[in-house]
Formats: structure tokens, sequence, C-alpha cells
């Protein structure tokens, strides 16, 4: 990896989040230390043999860390053979999976949005499946929450103290997740040392899983 420019997959729905995805993207280009992955943009690899699915995922894969913003908007692409999951929740659920080093961000709506419901009694993804959710201009999917709280790793059998890669940073405005994207980056050799002690564990999980799939 010495000399070579990380390749940093953003990972978001993009609706109301334009401006803010160009600053990122700009930023981190800009130190000529990133090639930044961004689907609306076309700088992710894609392959005519592969679905839009197939596409996003093996991204996921080949990328060396994933910056992924869980925003109020759920996105579209919904798989029926995957749970029903938009695009951006299953490369959420990828990266996670095969702990790709990652920094995620939620939106502050998003994280109101699991306190109210909690308060109310609606604390499990099991509950939040029997409401439905009117029209509004705050949260256009229940199911963001199930991505913060995958992200979050809320997994009741894991104790507190033990859970890894759960760092999400809650986030109200453009500038605080362009200072929270900026503050990590520019940390580029602690980065990327980072990266590459994890590279190994990624390629054992890929690895574990393909073999796992040719078994079934």
């Amino acid at each position: 990896m010495t000399g070579k420019r990380l390749k940093v997959m953003v990972s978001s729905t993009v609706y109301g989040n334009e401006e803010l995805f160009e600053l990122v993207y700009t930023i981190l280009t800009q130190t000529g230390k990133y090639e930044v992955w961004m689907s609306h943009k076309g700088t992710m690899p894609v392959f005519s043999s592969q679905s839009a699915f197939e596409n996003c995922l093996n991204a996921v894969e080949k990328c060396d860390a994933i910056l992924g913003f869980i925003t109020p908007y759920y996105g579209s692409g919904k798989n029926e053979d995957r749970d029903n999951l938009s695009i951006t929740h299953q490369e959420l659920v990828k990266a996670i999976d095969l702990d790709k080093p990652r920094w995620i961000l939620v939106h502050d709506h998003v994280v109101f949005a699991r306190s109210l419901l909690k308060y109310l009694n609606y604390e499990k993804k099991e509950d939040r499946r029997i409401l439905s959710l009117k029209q509004n201009k705050v949260l256009d999917d229940l199911r963001v929450i199930d991505m913060y709280e995958y992200a979050i790793r809320d997994i009741d059998e894991i104790p507190l103290m033990e859970k890894k890669g759960n760092w999400v940073q809650k986030y109200q405005s453009d500038d605080d997740a362009l200072l929270f994207a900026i503050s990590q980056f520019s940390r580029f050799q602690e980065v990327k040392e980072f990266v590459e002690k994890n590279c190994n564990n990624v390629d054992a999980i890929i690895e574990k899983i393909t073999r796992k799939r040719g078994k079934s």
C-alpha cells in the first residue's frame, strides 16, 4: 500500500446531501492521498456484468475504508431478495460484517426518533414494524433507526465494554459532519496504519464468507 492512495468509499443516500458530499469529495481528493468512491459522482468502479446491488457491495469489499452517513432518508433500490433492504443499508451491513475500517456518522433526527420511540415502548426493531410513518420532512423510513442500531452494535448478547467498532458520530449540520470527516482523515498516516493493520482481518472474513457460500 506504500505510495498508493487509500480508496475511501462514501456510503449514503444522496438526497438532500448533495452539497455536503461535494465538499467531502473535494476536501479528501485535494489531499492527494485518497481516492474517493462515490456512486453518484461516477467514481466508484462499476461493471456492466453486475447489477447495481452487486457493484455497490463489491465496492464495499474492494475499498480500503468506509465513510458512511446514516441520514433521515432511507434510500431507494430496495431488494426483495435481501429482506427488502435499501442499497445503502446493505452497504452498511456488509461493511460491519466484514469489519471494514470505517467512520460512520448519523443525523440527529435519527437519534432523536429512536429515543422517542423507545420512550413510547417501541424499542425493538420488531416493535417498530407495526408502525406506519406518515409523509413528513423529518424521517422517511423507520429503518434508518435499524441502520443506526446495527452501526452502534446494539446487540443484547454483547456486553457494552466488549463492543468494538461501535463509534457513530452524531451530526446536526453539514459543518458538524465536515469537521468530523476532516478531523479523522487529516491524520493520514494513522488512517493508513489502521487500514493496513486490519487488511488481513478483512481478507480472512471475505474468504470465510466465500467458502460458506460455496457450501450452500
